[in-house]
């Protein structure tokens, strides 16, 4: 298993744009942003959840300890790709 920081970044309505950071541990990339995904929308409430939709889910995976970034992909970019 290896250990995976994740980046998140949306517009809300509110407060501007929030970042929220997981740290995960998963086998593969794919694997823990996923997972990391799936608990960061969990803590969100309706509203937050329509604005993350709404404006695009900014991504960004990076395993722990290593100095390349992997290139971030928004969720509109995700969906038109």
């Amino acid at each position: 298993m290896k250990t995976f920081e994740v980046q998140f970044r949306y517009q809300d309505r509110n407060e501007g744009t929030v970042e929220s950071t997981v740290k995960v541990d998963a086998s593969s990339l794919p694997g823990g942003v996923a997972k990391a995904t799936r608990e960061f929308v969990k803590g969100l409430d309706r509203k937050q959840r329509f604005d993350m939709n709404k404006n695009g889910l900014e991504i960004t995976a990076k395993a722990v300890g290593a100095a390349t970034e992997v290139p971030a992909k928004t969720s509109t970019e995700a969906a038109a790709g």
